[in-house]
C-alpha cells in the first residue's frame, strides 16, 4: 500500500481536531501532501491572541505548507490549489464552502470524510444529532464532493455502534480515527485504478443542523432517556445546563436512574416522591443526584457551578440541602 500511496499527490483541507486523525493517517501512509488548507487564525482568550487551529498546528509539526484563504470565492484560493498540481483533494470539517470550480481542479477530484452514514445526517453536526436522536449506530462515509451539501456519490462507508455512555467527545475520537483509516484505503485503491461509486439513496435523508447554544438548556418535562442523550450529545460543548437557586448549573454526566433506586437515608415523610413536579430533586441516589423528569428519574453524576470546577454528585451534595429543590427554577 505504501508504494501505491506515494504515487498520489494530495492537498488537504480541515480545521478542527476531528480532521487531524485523517491528516496523520495520510502522512503515515506515505502520501505526498503538497499543502494543507485551513481556516484563518482567530483571536481567542482574554488577550485575544491569534489562535492556531488543531489542523494548522499538526501540519506545521509535520512540515507541510499551510494555506489560509479567507474564502474560496477569492480567485487566489483556487489558483493556489491549482498551483499545487495535486491528484486529489481531501476535505474534512474544513468549514468553508468550496465552489464546484475548485472541487474540479484536482486530477482525480475532491473527496470528503463525513461523520455519518449518509444520507442520514448531512450537514454540520452529525455526531451530536445522531446521539440526540437515539440512533443505535453511526459511522463514516467517504464521498466524492459536488456542489450540493453532502450529496455526492459514496465510495466507502463503515458503521460503528453508539454505546450507551458515548458522548460527542468519545464518538468524535472514534470516528476521527475511522475516517483516517477509510480515506487511506480509498485513496490507495484509487491510485491503483477506479473505485466503484454509488449514488446516495433518496430515502432516509436527514439534516444535522449546527448546534445552537440555546439547545443546551434542559427542560425537565422531557423524559429521562432524552435528557441523558442531550447531556451526552452536548459534552464537550456547549454542555447541558439548568438553573439552581438562580445560578447556572452545568451538567457534564448523567444517566437514567435504575428503577427503584432509593435516595440516601433521610426522613421518609419529607423525602420528595418520583411523582413530584419535573425538576424536583429527590436526593442523593446510589449513582448520583436524582431529579424527577417528565417520565422517569435522571441521576446526575457530574455537575458544575459558575466559577468552579466540575465535581461528582456526592461532593456537590455535601453542604447542600437538595431534597425538594427544583432544578430549572429561576
Amino acid at each position: 500500500m505504501a508504494g501505491q500511496s506515494r504515487s498520489l499527490r494530495l492537498a488537504f483541507a480541515g480545521t478542527p481536531a476531528f480532521a487531524v486523525g485523517a491528516l496523520d493517517a495520510l502522512h503515515a501512509a506515505g502520501f505526498d501532501i503538497a499543502g494543507v488548507f485551513t481556516q484563518a487564525d482567530r483571536p481567542a482568550g482574554r488577550g485575544q491572541s491569534l489562535y492556531h487551529g488543531p489542523v494548522k498546528k499538526r501540519a506545521l509539526e509535520l512540515g507541510i505548507p499551510v494555506l489560509q484563504p479567507l474564502s474560496f470565492k477569492e480567485p487566489g484560493a483556487a489558483e493556489a490549489l491549482r498551483t499545487l498540481a495535486v491528484d486529489a483533494f481531501v476535505v474534512v470539517a474544513y468549514g468553508l464552502i468550496l465552489p464546484a470550480a475548485a472541487l474540479g481542479i484536482p486530477r482525480l477530484g475532491s473527496f470528503n470524510i463525513h461523520a455519518s452514514l449518509l444520507p442520514r445526517w448531512r450537514g454540520a453536526a452529525p455526531i451530536q444529532r445522531a446521539i440526540l436522536a437515539g440512533d443505535a449506530e453511526t459511522g463514516v462515509t467517504i464521498m466524492r464532493m459536488e456542489a450540493g451539501l453532502d450529496t455526492g456519490p459514496m465510495l466507502e462507508s463503515r458503521a460503528v455502534p453508539i454505546l450507551p455512555h458515548d458522548t460527542a467527545a468519545t464518538l468524535h475520537d472514534r470516528l476521527s480515527v475511522l475516517g483516517g483509516e477509510l480515506i487511506v484505503s480509498v485513496l490507495a485503491d484509487l491510485s491503483a485504478g477506479a473505485v466503484p461509486e454509488r449514488a446516495q439513496p433518496t430515502n432516509g435523508v436527514t439534516y444535522a443542523a449546527k448546534i445552537d447554544k440555546a439547545e443546551a438548556r434542559i427542560d425537565w418535562r422531557e423524559d429521562a432517556a432524552s435528557l441523558d442523550r442531550k447531556i451526552r450529545a452536548f459534552n464537550p460543548w456547549p454542555i447541558a445546563e439548568t438553573r439552581f437557586r438562580g445560578l447556572q448549573l452545568r451538567i457534564h454526566e448523567a444517566q437514567p436512574a435504575s428503577a427503584g433506586t432509593p435516595p440516601s437515608p433521610m426522613d421518609a415523610e419529607s423525602a420528595p416522591k418520583a411523582s413530584s413536579l419535573p425538576g424536583t430533586v429527590l436526593g442523593l441516589l446510589a449513582d448520583g443526584i436524582g431529579v424527577v423528569c417528565g417520565q422517569g428519574v435522571l441521576s446526575i453524576k457530574r455537575l458544575q457551578l459558575p466559577g468552579r470546577k466540575p465535581v461528582d454528585a456526592r461532593e456537590f451534595a455535601n453542604g447542600q440541602s437538595l431534597p425538594g429543590v427544583r432544578f430549572g427554577d429561576a
